[in-house]
């Protein structure tokens, strides 16, 4: 099997080009340069994914592409930051599908990444793949990526949309920026902690893209997340315990906007999202729990 893979000197990326290199696949990852520190076994081929189509070389003979590009939007923004949040999903997709589409034997299958931000903050109501789209800045970027990968249908690509939550794992994401200050005790809840946080394991995340690859009648969208989701007060006690440690220093939503600016709003918006598509496909998880999830982690 051939996978090009973009994105794949990320969190997630990184950990899912690993994975596939261990099961034999032959790996081109797409990168913004032939930086160091990529894996050895895995064919790196220079892009500029708001500049120009994906290079041909990188995706002829491929079976399947997986594109998980995508600026982070836990950061202050700016009209920069945003304008770098939209263009490094929507224009690289639009990018990618088009040089895919330019083949004369396009891939079978690309698996695209989205977002829980592409249903808004929606407080307590629990969200399937069928829930509309949310209005805000996140959720409209949300549908446009969508809409950029769903094209390579056109010319007879299975596509499944991938609609990431919050990914845990011991190597980078949300839980690496969270530790230091639980580790010291000085953790605790973002605003009323009420919000709902929709997760994953990282390793439940790549099983999900490999069923798919397994699996070619899985296509369409699902929720890439866990069936149980947690508000921010539950997930701040259960790492507290588990790392023995107070969490009593709640940041009030003031302090994040002050830090965070416009950008706050990913801190505090609320998502309970269910995973009924992949349930519905026979997808097993091997930390459906919370308290699972984060005791492996932090053991690991």
């Amino acid at each position: 099997m051939k996978v090009a893979v973009t994105g794949g000197t990320g969190f997630v990326g990184e950990r899912l080009t690993r994975h596939l290199l261990a099961t034999g696949a032959e790996v081109n990852l797409l990168t913004r340069s032939m930086r160091s520190g990529l894996p050895e076994r895995a064919n790196a081929f220079v892009w500029d994914p708001q500049a120009e189509e994906a290079p041909r070389e990188a995706l002829d003979g491929v079976d399947v592409v997986i594109n998980l590009a995508g600026e982070p939007v836990a950061q202050r923004w700016s009209p920069e930051i945003k304008r770098r949040i939209r263009d490094s999903r929507v224009t690289t997709t639009q990018n990618l599908v088009a040089a895919m589409g330019r083949l004369e034997q396009p891939p079978g299958l690309l698996i695209s990444a989205s977002a829980v931000g592409y249903y808004g903050s929606r407080g307590d109501e629990e969200l399937d793949e069928t829930s509309a789209s949310g209005k805000d800045f996140l959720a409209e970027i949300s549908q446009e990526w969508e809409a950029a990968a769903v094209a390579a249908e056109a010319f007879g690509t299975r596509v499944l949309i991938l609609r990431f939550g919050i990914v845990l794992g011991q190597e980078g994401g949300a839980l690496q920026r969270m530790l230091p200050p639980f580790r010291i005790g000085l953790g605790g809840p973002l605003g009323s902690g009420q919000q709902w946080m929709s997760w994953i394991h990282i390793d439940d995340l790549i099983g999900m893209m490999m069923f798919a690859i397994q699996y070619p009648h899985i296509h369409g969208v699902w929720n890439g997340v866990a069936p149980n989701a947690a508000t921010n007060q539950d997930f701040t006690d259960a790492l507290a315990r588990i790392l023995k440690r107070p969490a009593f220093f709640r940041v009030p939503e003031f302090a994040l906007k002050l830090l965070f600016a416009e950008g706050a709003k990913t801190l505090t918006a609320s998502q309970r999202v269910k995973p009924v598509a992949p349930e519905a496909a026979g997808f097993r998880y091997q930390y459906a729990g919370l308290h699972a999830a984060l005791r492996q982690i932090l053991r690991s």
